[in-house]
């Protein structure tokens, strides 16, 4: 009986060997955990660990690239830069609002041309996430809906609604036909991996009650009947029905956990900054906080993770939303708005995406085993009897740094930081050491007109026209009526501006006249801004802000005796984008009431009001190509300072070189910005408080939020405006300038976005590895080549050496101090290995620098260098 069992016991594990040998040949998807993939139709499955392609388990680093958010001549060069970063999907959203203007109406030209965008990703052989919505949020105009949707009978937006329903099916079905006909679906041989339905309506389901709960079932299930064979994702929807997947946004998801354990853990967003507003300060999310979130994700059993935003780009024209969302998009992100890598954090987490990949066949086949290091501090090592192991540990604590022991061997932990081990024994990576350099940018101005001290630099002289508008009704007023009318609902967002107008009678005998003193006027408005006109003469100006866009003010207004007008121009600065019922939201005057006379208060909220909507030179498109010569225009040598509604022209060269260019517009007041008929955007140099938070160096440890590392305290939200080289020609180029307030346009200045140095800093106890050429197989072979990398931009060289110590500088980049010990040697070191070289490698080790300096500290490298 004991040899029959024998037997009977090495037939089953034999069967059941070569059972799992079959597995592992028709799946190629060996995971040691009891996991069922669920297939979509096409080469793209998934289990509770991952997505499947073609067969390959698959560990993704993604990033947004936001199409309409830059031009298609900046395409290839965003796309191959996140390549080069480590990245391995491009993600999207598809902006409705871009796309059908009108109903049945599309356009899919310039740069929304989507499809090019497509082919791009695809011919840089990386995947695609498509997030289709198609509502978006995004600080998009509108949440990225048409607003011509709001006015479709019985339309009300994200709930069981049948009008918006029918819409919002037929605009995804085309995008998703429009795919097809490309092939560009992985199912078909395309880069497109997933695609989302829908967009955080988690956050507001319950507010629309039932109708939002079918609204969402609805949603998910008209999507899977598109038939993409590529799964469908919902992010932050916490009833997504199966086999929709639901993913997570937020600063951290490490601790996230779909609805079903057979779903895998997917990163939608991982925010690296985030957005500004006018008025507003300037938000910094460190590098070593963005890459500790990361490392915690696939720490905890990730496998999807995208940056949102990766590059950031330019709400261009008036598809900013908000309100108050700034026409820099910039995000703090990876790839800054001018489409130039942002060191530290580009190349900081370049290294993390290389170190995480070294782990990916662990990762990806192993269920981890979670050791405790201590009260704040853990390890998860992934192992399988292959011998790959892969572990990273984490010190949790946001202030003290801690040693612990793994494995038999102590390592330091900085505060808030993960050291990934992908051998689990050798410390490649940690997220709070930053070995990469950190570029040295700065806006540098050119300016419109040449001077004799530097003729070469200016650009030619220009020739200037303007247009003035009048101040209230120009032409045909559109209507009167008792009253206000709400500024979106009457405009429709054709147009940023409404003229609200009446007139009040004033007697020579008002006390006010008499002791030449002022009425009082009195406003209160649900937003966004407003300019007050008595008599055509601007007299006040008053907004919200991205917190609160509704305000109210009181101003002094001076009054004639006889007829007065009052004239208010009303202004949207980009329409709501999420929020439970958004699109009732409204804009314009509430109140309006004049105080100062012997009679009492004058309420004009009930009296009649003209209307007109837009502005006169809106309705002549005197900023389009085929009216640039009109002769609406005026020509003037000098453009008028100071003066509000004007429009100007002028005629400019293009600046020399091929750095990105901008608008520096610090001496303007606000307004709109064209180049050859392209919509550069709002502009609004509106300075924060200088009274607010803001810090010089931000703490990185502990938990991120948008108010943590704030700069910008008293300075404009946004001075530079980017123009793209891409619409730019050598000579002839026309600039128009819309002024609402006044300013003086003549100090508008071309400033190009150049790097003009980098700086590098290295200690003794970062991990000593040089990432960028490190193989998994040789880790053990590669110890002790800590290596700082230095790179100026392609056709520029390392000109100077500004600072160069190893020992135990001080300070940051910029503001590097010998401590008090140093090598002499440092910088003819330096200059030996890097000068004129666009790249160098300086390796950390004793045939290099004097390690017996400093003996009872840690030993540093601190670098800084010119680029010219």
């Amino acid at each position: 009986m004991k040899i029959m069992s024998c037997c009977s016991s090495n037939f089953q594990f034999t069967l059941l060997l070569l059972t799992t040998i079959w597995i592992i040949v028709m799946s190629s998807s060996l995971i040691a955990v009891d996991a069922t993939n669920v297939t979509v139709n096409g080469s793209v499955t998934y289990d509770r660990r991952s997505l499947i392609i073609n067969g390959q388990r698959k560990l993704l680093i993604s990033a947004s690239i936001h199409y309409p958010r830059s031009v298609p001549a900046m395409w290839p060069g965003l796309v191959q830069l996140a390549k080069e970063g480590g990245v391995d999907v491009i993600e999207t959203y598809v902006f409705w609002n871009g796309h059908e203007l009108s109903p049945d109406n599309y356009y899919f030209g310039g740069r929304y041309d989507l499809v090019k965008f497509c082919k791009i990703v695809q011919q840089a052989g990386m995947y695609m996430i498509l997030r289709i919505g198609p509502f978006v949020a995004a600080e998009w105009n509108f949440g990225g809906l048409p607003v011509w949707l709001h006015y479709v009978p019985g339309t009300t937006f994200r709930t069981d609604s049948e009008p918006f329903k029918h819409h919002m099916q037929k605009f995804m079905t085309y995008i998703v036909n429009l795919m097809k006909r490309e092939r560009l679906f992985a199912s078909q041989g395309g880069p497109i991996i997933l695609s989302q339905v829908e967009n955080e309506y988690g956050y507001y389901e319950n507010a629309y009650g039932e109708g939002g709960k079918r609204y969402a079932l609805w949603a998910a299930k008209m999507a899977l009947s598109q038939d993409t064979g590529v799964p469908w994702i919902m992010c932050q929807q916490y009833d997504a029905p199966d086999p929709v997947i639901d993913t997570c946004n937020s600063f951290y998801c490490d601790q996230f956990k779909p609805i079903s354990p057979n779903k895998p853990k997917i990163w939608t967003e991982n925010w690296p900054g985030w957005f500004k507003t006018f008025g507003a300060r300037d938000p910094h999310r460190p590098a070593e906080d963005v890459a500790y979130s990361v490392a915690r994700f696939f720490q905890k059993g990730g496998s999807v993770q995208n940056y949102y935003m990766y590059h950031g780009g330019t709400n261009f024209g008036r598809t900013a939303g908000g309100p108050f969302i700034t026409t820099s998009y910039d995000y703090d992100a990876p790839i800054d708005e001018y489409g130039l890598p942002r060191f530290p954090k580009w190349g900081h987490l370049k290294e993390l995406h290389k170190v995480i990949k070294l782990c990916e066949h662990a990762l990806l086949n192993n269920d981890p085993t979670l050791l405790s290091l201590g009260p704040l501090q853990e390890a998860d090592v992934y192992q399988d009897a292959s011998g790959a192991c892969a572990a990273f540990l984490a010190n949790m604590d946001d202030k003290d740094d801690k040693v612990v022991h793994f494995r038999n061997v102590s390592y330091h932990l900085p505060a808030w930081s993960v050291s990934i081990l992908p051998d689990c024994k050798n410390v490649v990576f940690n997220t709070a050491k930053v070995g990469c350099q950190t570029s040295v940018v700065n806006m540098a101005p050119l300016d419109l007109h040449p001077t004799a001290r530097s003729p070469k630099r200016d650009i030619k002289s220009l020739q200037w026209a303007v247009f003035k508008e009048t101040a209230g009704v120009w032409g045909v007023a559109d209507f009167t009526k008792n009253g206000f009318v709400d500024h979106i609902n009457t405009t429709k967002d054709s147009t940023d501006y409404l003229w609200y107008t009446t007139s009040i009678f004033v007697d020579d005998d008002e006390e006010f006249l008499r002791n030449r003193s002022s009425a009082m006027l009195f406003v209160e408005s649900k937003g966004h801004a407003m300019h007050v006109f008595i008599n055509q003469k601007l007299q006040a100006s008053a907004s919200g802000n991205g917190t609160v866009p509704h305000f109210k003010f009181g101003t002094p207004i001076a009054l004639k005796a006889g007829k007065n007008e009052i004239a208010l121009l009303s202004m949207t600065v980009g329409l709501q984008t999420a929020g439970s019922f958004y699109e009732w939201i409204g804009a314009g005057p509430t109140s309006v009431k004049v105080e100062g006379f012997k009679n009492g208060t004058l309420d004009l909220s009930v009296c009649a009001w003209t209307y007109k909507i837009g502005l006169q030179g809106e309705n002549l498109r005197i900023d389009k190509s085929y009216n640039l010569n009109s002769k609406i225009w005026a020509p003037t040598s000098e453009p008028p300072k100071q003066q509000p509604l004007t429009w100007y022209k002028a005629v400019v060269d293009a600046p020399p070189g091929n750095e990105p260019v901008a608008l520096d517009m610090i001496h303007m007041g606000k307004g709109m910005a064209w180049l050859n008929g392209q919509e550069i955007g709002r502009y609004w140099p509106r300075k924060s408080s200088k009274y607010e938070k803001c810090v010089n160096q931000c703490d990185y440890r502990g938990k991120f939020n948008p108010d943590k590392c704030d700069t910008g305290c008293g300075e404009p939200s946004q001075r530079w405006y980017h123009v793209p080289r891409s619409w730019l020609k050598p000579s002839g180029n026309i600039l128009v300038i819309f002024e609402e307030t006044g300013g003086d346009p003549s100090q508008i200045r071309f400033s190009v976005r150049k790097v003009s140095g980098a700086c590098g800093h290295l200690s003794e106890d970062h991990p000593s590895f040089d990432v960028e050429y490190l193989q998994g197989s040789e880790i053990e072979n590669n110890k002790n080549r800590a290596t700082l990398r230095l790179k100026c931009p392609t056709n520029t060289y390392i000109s100077a050496v500004k600072f160069a110590s190893f020992g135990n500088p001080t300070g940051t980049c910029g503001s590097y101090m010998q401590g008090d010990c140093h090598d002499p040697n440092s910088a003819s070191l330096v200059e030996k290995v890097c000068l004129n070289q666009n790249e160098c490698a300086l390796e950390m080790s004793s045939r290099n620098f004097n390690m017996q300096l400093c003996p009872s500290t840690v030993k540093n490298l601190a670098v800084e260098v010119n680029c010219s």
